[in-house]
C-alpha cells in the first residue's frame, strides 16, 4: 500500500510478471516491494522466481515463474515444489525428478524435466571425499560442457585459488569449518550463511549463487530452468 492524499492508503499494483528465458539475475520468495521509509512493511505476491529490478524506493521484485506444489502434467514422483508459469499452476514449466539409485551411493542426482515430460538436463549434488570440503553441484546441459559449481574460493584456476586462500575468504572458510560447516552448523550461529559458488564450464564462468538470497546468470546459453532448479533444491 502507498499513503495518498490526506493520508488515506492506496494498493499498489502488482508487479508485471517478466520473461523467464533472459533472466540474468534472480532470487526466490514472495517480496515484491520491499519496505521502504514510506512502505513500513514489504508487499508481497505468490511464491515465485523473482527479478530484482529498479533500485532504492523505487525497486521490485518481479515474478518470473511460480512456486507451488506438483500439479497435472507432472509425474506422481515429482520433486515438491514444481514451476509453473502461471500463479494458477495451470501451464508447468519444469520439475524434478530424483533418480533414487545414485541417492543411495551419496550423490544425489535429479532429472529436469520441461512441461512436456522431456528432459531438459541433469543436477548432481556431489558428497566430498574431504571432510573439511563441502559437496559441489554438477549440471549436464546437452549441447554444453559439464558446469561445475564449487565453493567460490575454491573455484577458478591454481593461481586464483591461492590468492584466495591468502585472503578473507579462506579465513572465513576456517570460521565456518570451527563452527560445523556454512549450512550444517548451529541454526543460532552469528557466522552461519549462505555460501557462495561459482560455476565454471570450460574454463568460462557460467553462473554465481549466493544461497537463493541472489543467482547471476553470465553465459548466455545456460538454460534458466535448470538455474530455477537449482535454487528449488537449495545448497544444502
Amino acid at each position: 500500500m502507498a499513503i495518498g492524499i490526506g493520508g488515506a492508503r492506496e494498493e499498489e499494483a502488482p508487479v508485471p510478471a517478466v520473461e523467464w528465458a533472459r533472466v540474468r539475475e534472480f532470487t526466490m520468495g514472495t517480496v515484491e516491494r520491499p519496505a521502504t521509509a514510506k512502505r513500513a512493511r514489504p508487499v508481497r505476491g505468490p511464491r515465485a522466481i523473482r527479478v530484482p529490478k529498479g533500485a532504492g524506493s523505487s525497486q521490485v521484485f518481479a515474478p518470473c515463474v511460480y512456486i507451488a506444489p506438483p500439479a497435472p502434467p507432472a509425474p506422481a514422483g515429482a520433486v515438491e515444489p514444481c514451476l509453473f508459469e502461471d500463479p494458477e499452476s495451470q501451464r508447468l514449466l519444469c520439475y524434478l525428478v530424483a533418480d533414487g539409485e545414485v541417492e543411495s551411493e551419496g550423490e544425489r542426482r535429479f532429472q529436469v524435466c520441461d512441461g512436456q515430460g522431456q528432459e531438459i538436463g541433469t543436477i548432481r549434488r556431489i558428497p566430498s571425499s574431504k571432510r573439511m570440503f563441502k559437496h559441489t553441484w554438477r549440471i549436464h546441459q546437452p549441447g554444453q560442457a559439464e558446469v561445475v559449481g564449487r565453493n567460490q574460493w575454491a573455484s577458478g584456476d591454481a593461481k586464483r585459488i591461492a590468492e584466495r586462500g591468502a585472503g578473507k575468504v579462506f579465513t572465513d572458510l576456517l570460521n565456518s569449518v570451527a563452527s560445523g560447516g556454512a549450512e550444517g552448523g548451529d541454526q543460532g550461529s552469528p557466522i552461519r550463511k549462505s555460501r557462495t559458488l561459482e560455476w565454471w564450464a570450460d574454463g568460462q564462468l557460467v553462473m554465481v549463487s549466493e544461497g537463493t538470497k541472489l543467482v547471476t546468470i553470465k553465459a548466455e546459453w545456460l538454460d534458466r530452468r535448470l538455474a530455477f532448479a537449482f535454487a528449488l533444491l537449495g545448497d544444502r
